[in-house]
């Protein structure tokens, strides 16, 4: 289970929360999407909850553990993909792998299947032995989704995942998600992919200037917004709306 509680965060040299008072939770057996316009607040929120960040004030927990109390036990519990997929050029993806397997302390024959089981369904077994240098952004991409499952993590957290990924590798990764919210552990991503999202989540958030405006099923949101629209059309719609509020001073929520 995942958890932020009431957590903001302001960058140095900036007078606007980047995120604003968030609360979050994130029950074992779902997938959750995160939701919002770029600089709504959807990429610090995942750092401060994988330990990348510190939040200014409020808490992260994962399966109960506050990240900042003990992030080396949250940080054992989760499985990270992180926005930019760049790391390590001078290693070959293989030693890249056993790297984070030796983080992660798996042995020798669990890290052997998982390799070889994930690298085979993202087809990129073949290119193991290459440098990340040679690697194009959706090799990349899907290297790190694979190096992120090698503990089997039971919370999966995942920044913009599908971004640059073939549609073949995209149909791995949605069928993993569910999967793995079905064998009850959590799944927790963001994404620009209205059609995804609609079709993918359990629940979802929509966050807008730091601030949440929305969080329940998609069903639940037609419900509020109108029954025969798509999510990305309740998105437009709602981000719209609650920037007005914003900018008028009043409250989103």
């Amino acid at each position: 289970m995942i958890e932020l509680i009431a957590v903001s965060k302001t960058y140095a040299g900036s007078n606007i929360k980047a995120v604003d008072g968030l609360s979050l939770k994130i029950s074992d057996g779902e997938i959750f999407g995160f939701l919002g316009p770029n600089g709504a607040g959807k990429t610090t929120s995942l750092k401060i909850l994988t330990g990348v960040l510190k939040a200014d004030s409020g808490q992260a927990m994962v399966d109960g553990t506050d990240v900042s109390l003990d992030p080396i036990a949250a940080k054992s519990r989760i499985g990270y993909v992180s926005d930019n997929p760049e790391a390590f050029a001078k290693l070959k993806a293989v030693e890249y792998l056993n790297f984070i397997a030796d983080v992660y302390g798996l042995d020798s024959e669990q890290r052997h299947k998982r390799i070889n089981d994930y690298s085979s369904r993202f087809e990129i077994r073949d290119a193991l032995s290459s440098s990340l240098a040679s690697f194009s952004r959706g090799m990349k991409q899907k290297l790190f989704i694979v190096a992120s499952l090698l503990p089997d993590p039971q919370n999966w957290v995942l920044d913009e995942p599908m971004v640059g990924l073939d549609p073949k590798a995209a149909f791995a990764l949605k069928s993993i998600m569910r999967n793995r919210a079905d064998s009850g552990k959590t799944v927790f991503f963001s994404t620009h992919v209205m059609e995804v999202a609609e079709r993918l989540c359990d629940k979802l958030a929509i966050i807008n200037k730091g601030k949440i405006i929305f969080i329940g099923s998609f069903q639940e949101l037609k419900k509020l917004e109108g029954e025969d629209t798509s999510l990305e059309t309740l998105f437009l719609e709602l981000t719209e709306k609650s920037g007005e509020l914003a900018g008028n001073g009043d409250a989103v929520l």
